[in-house]
Formats: C-alpha cells, structure tokens, sequence
C-alpha cells in the first residue's frame, strides 16, 4: 500500500483556480481507481491530457492459449525467452487466468515511445538489468532485484543502461497491495512487517516538459494494443500528490521471518492482489529446533496453483534448477521436495536461494509462449532410481 507523497507544485486545496506564471490555469487531472473509491493522485498539467492528434488501427495482443484446464507439474527454461530489441515486443506471457498474465521479458532497448495499460497493474521484478522508469509522477531507478510496482492507467517509458535485461512481469486486474495482514488501520506497516516504508523507493526528480508535437502512446485495453498520438508531452505535470504511483521495492530489503521448525510460505508474502500472492524467498537462517526438517513438508495446494521463479543461489528442496527456470505445481496434486532434499537439509545452518513465488487462487492457463520453453519430462523429477 503506498503512502502519501507529494512532488512539484500543489495548490494549497483541492479543484480551486491555480495559474501557471504565464497566467494559464493549470490542468487538474485526477487519476484514481476502482471508481472513486480506491487509491488516487490528484496530477497538474500544463496543458490538457486529452489532446488527440491521431489514432492508429489497433492490434490484438491476447496470448495463444495451449493447455486449458491442465493438472500437470510442469517447469519452463526462462533464460531460453528470445531477446528482442522492442520493450513491449519482447514481452511474452506465459501463464494466464481472468485475474491476471504472468510472463517474461527479454529486452535489448529503452522504449522512445510511452506505454500505458488500461487494464491492469504491472509489477515487474528486474533479474538482470538496470535503469530508469520515467513517468509523469517522477524518475524511478531500478537494478537487480527490485520490483517496479507501476499502477494501472500510468504512461511510463523504460529506459535501460545495456542491452541484456531480463524480467519477470505480472499484470493484474484488480490492485496489487502489500499483505493486509502487515498494516495497521491507517494503512502504515507494523513492526512485525519484513519491510517498511523507509524501503520503498517512490519517485523522485519531477520533470516538467513543455513540448509540443507527435508523442506516440501505446494503450493495452481488453487485450487490444492501441497506438495513439498526443500533441502535448504526456509528462509535462508541474506537480502532483497523493497515493497512486509507481514505485520500487528490492527484494534484498525483505527480512525474512523464521522460525524453530518450518515456517510456511505466508510468512514469505510481499504483495497481495484479491486472487492472488507473490512471495520473496530470501537468504535466511533455517529452523533452530534441534530436530528440525529445514526442508518444506509434502503439500497440496488444492486452492492455487505454484508457479516458483528461481533467481539465484541453490534452492535446497529442488534438483538441477537454473536460474530463471520457473517450476508450476497446480492446484489439486501433492508437490514436495526433490528426492534427496530433505535428508540433505537435516542439520544445514542457512541457505543463499533467491526466488519468486505467484500463487495464483484459480488455476492458471498455459500458452504457445510458454510450451517454447518448456522442459520436458519434468513431472517425473520425483522419481527415484
């Protein structure tokens, strides 16, 4: 849940006459979600956001579906993604339900156009990379293992500091927050939260672009991508405040929660949308009961799927993962460590894993993108000789 942040010039009150030195108002613009009801930025151009200079022929981007309604343990090679120089072209989503797109990004260049989804929050979690998000809101820098949280409706352009880049995105329809369970009723996190808002990285260093001419917008909406062109620079806010806007949060600031015998995976939880989690497995100390199994117990998610994106280090309960392989366990069969792992476990102090892991609450369809990469036979990893 973001904070309240402010940047630029704000009028002392809410929808009252504001003049540029030039003596023209102001353009106030609000800029909220879920009605007028969620969370909001009150945003001032200096002109208005609406100029339309032309429209595009608009393009279907929804993924090709391969496996509907599967129940199959499955693993995919993310590294195998192609690198493509477009930003939105090398986006490739690999998992989909009515909630939500999960997919992957291998990106050689910054974008020189704007971008905006209509229809969803994106959070992407940077595996390899560095940069700059520019907004309207601000400039967001990011580098490895930081999530950009940039809320639905926002116009971004990326910018990278090198060709190889590499990302894990979310798209969700409905707001993604922090865990409920970690904020008190005024929204700020507790003290028992594994991070706080001295983490959280909100935009910084407004710029104010005064520019006239042909700004190239393209709008996801309904599956559809929609290339329109401005006449005034979709950043040229003077100022702005409230509580919707992008930010960054590293993985490397969540404190993990541990305990004497094996913690489950909640206590690992970031974000939180209305049917789904995201997790951060960090390196952590294991459990410190004398007999303790460190090594997650057998388990059926029979109400989500698991879908574990391995980042780096060597992720104890599994055999032969690589970086940027992502395993999915559906909801409905039993999962649990690979064989040797919990033995393995028995007496070991910490581990080094780094990973993501996305419970989605409905099980998730599978599409051509993903199949690409798919490693074969991984159902069977169970099987001992």
């Amino acid at each position: 849940m973001p904070f309240y942040h402010k940047l630029g010039i704000v009028p002392e009150k809410r929808h009252i006459v504001s003049r540029q030195n030039n003596g023209k108002l102001y353009q106030e613009e609000l800029v909220g979600t879920q009605g007028f009801a969620g969370l909001s930025s009150l945003v001032y151009h200096l002109h208005p956001p609406t100029g339309v200079k032309q429209k595009g022929k608009p393009y279907s981007v929804k993924p090709k579906i391969a496996i509907e309604n599967g129940l199959n343990a499955m693993s995919f090679n993310g590294f195998d993604v192609k690198p493509e120089k477009d930003y939105l072209e090398s986006r490739k989503t690999l998992f989909v339900n009515a909630a939500m797109h999960i997919g992957l990004a291998a990106p050689m260049q910054s974008t020189r156009y704007f971008y905006k989804n209509a229809d969803a929050d994106e959070l992407l979690f940077v595996h390899k990379g560095s940069g700059e998000v520019h907004t309207m809101y601000g400039i967001l820098s990011f580098k490895y293992g930081d999530y950009i949280l940039i809320p639905r409706g926002t116009v971004y352009q990326i910018r990278f500091d090198d060709t190889d880049n590499k990302l894990l995105y979310v798209e969700s329809f409905d707001p993604i927050f922090t865990p409920r369970r970690y904020r008190n009723d005024f929204g700020q996190l507790l003290e028992h939260s594994p991070f706080c808002e001295r983490d959280i990285k909100r935009p910084e260093n407004l710029q104010t672009n005064d520019e006239k001419g042909e700004f190239e917008i393209f709008i996801k909406k309904k599956g559809m991508m929609f290339p329109y062109v401005y006449i005034h620079h979709p950043f040229d806010v003077a100022g702005w405040d409230g509580y919707h806007y992008p930010y960054t949060f590293s993985i490397f600031n969540f404190e993990p929660i541990t305990g004497r015998v094996h913690m489950p995976p909640p206590v690992h939880q970031t974000f939180e949308s209305r049917d789904f989690v995201i997790c951060s497995f960090v390196p952590r100390l294991y459990d410190y009961h004398p007999l303790a199994v460190p090594a997650p117990y057998h388990h059926s998610n029979i109400d989500s799927d698991e879908l574990l994106y391995y980042v780096d280090g060597d992720f104890m309960s599994r055999n032969n993962i690589k970086a940027g392989q992502i395993t999915l366990h559906p909801g409905g069969i039993p999962h649990g460590p690979h064989p040797g792992a919990i033995e393995r476990s028995i007496g070991q102090k910490e581990t080094k894993e780094l990973a993501v892991m996305i419970d989605p609450f409905n099980a998730v369809n599978i599409t051509e993108e993903a199949m690409k990469i798919e490693v074969d036979g991984y159902y069977k990893s169970w099987l001992t000789e």
